[in-house]
């Protein structure tokens, strides 16, 4: 399970509705060739990894059951599960060229999808629904940027949150930002040295006061995401986020929630639910001038 192909196969039938898949499913999510996916399927199949059953001339991959936790192991924790095939990031970059055309060029939004894959799998270590992350992760950029540029300006104020690992802090401040604001903002976040996921503590302590995640996750801090944001708000990353005229920048002391109790996280919580509809406040008040 050390190659990298294997890992995705075994991913796409884990992730399948019916817990199996066929060689011409495989092949094309892929991008391979079908007698390339047959021999790491053959493989597999000899170490006991899956099981082959053929029903009539259609044959049938799945995990075998002796293997089942090693298999989820390996594909929801090896970091090398996170290799996205080169005709998937292709496809992100037709359809984001395509929404973001007449502002960038194909050649850019090509460079930011394959930088904002980058940036996921090495920096924040996500090997989980790499694709669509990195689609949004791209789209996110890409909007930041034609902001900052003056390429794009549709009146709402852009909020930025950043913390160290973009697992704890920042979350908390987004979600409860997006929940109270609504459309009204557009809330980023980001982290100096981003997490693999999420800090379940912080999804439980929003839960019980009615706050959702949202399917957020962690990601890296770049330059255009902070010139692209009307308001910049850091929480314990120190002076890793650039300082750019014309933004409103603010830097709240909390504890970091990932060594709290749970106590300790609705404590922090509490903080930041204050701290952000005082935000929220100000925002308005100087968008009613």
């Amino acid at each position: 399970m050390a190659d990298p192909t294997r890992v995705q196969i075994l991913s796409l039938i884990v992730e399948s509705s019916g817990g199996r898949r066929p060689v011409t499913e495989l092949a094309d999510e892929l991008g391979l060739t079908q007698p390339t996916v047959s021999h790491h399927l053959r493989l597999m199949t000899e170490e006991g990894l899956l099981e082959r059953v053929q029903e009539g001339r259609q044959v049938w991959y799945s995990i075998a059951p002796s293997r089942v936790s090693d298999v989820f192991d390996s594909v929801r924790a090896d970091p090398v599960a996170a290799v996205v095939a080169p005709p998937v990031l292709e496809r992100i970059a037709r359809d984001l060229a395509a929404r973001f055309a007449g502002t960038f060029s194909p050649e850019t939004v090509s460079e930011y999808v394959r930088g904002s894959y980058a940036l996921l799998a090495d920096r924040a270590r996500i090997t989980r629904y790499l694709p669509s992350l990195t689609a949004r992760f791209a789209a996110d950029r890409l909007r930041a940027l034609a902001a900052a540029e003056g390429l794009f300006d549709d009146g709402i104020p852009r909020v930025l949150f950043v913390c160290v690992q973009n697992s704890g802090r920042s979350q908390l401040a987004s979600a409860i930002l997006r929940s109270l604001a609504g459309d009204r903002v557009r809330v980023l976040t980001a982290g100096s040295e981003p997490a693999g996921s999420i800090n379940p503590k912080i999804l439980a302590a929003l839960d019980e006061i009615g706050f959702s995640i949202g399917g957020e996750y962690p990601k890296p801090l770049t330059d255009e995401v902070v010139r692209g944001a009307d308001y910049v708000i850091t929480m314990g990353c120190g002076d890793a986020c650039p300082i750019y005229p014309g933004r409103r920048y603010l830097d709240w002391d909390l504890p970091d929630p990932a060594g709290l109790s749970m106590d300790g996280v609705r404590d922090v919580r509490d903080d930041i639910d204050a701290r952000v509809r005082s935000l929220l406040s100000e925002i308005e008040a100087v968008n009613a001038r």
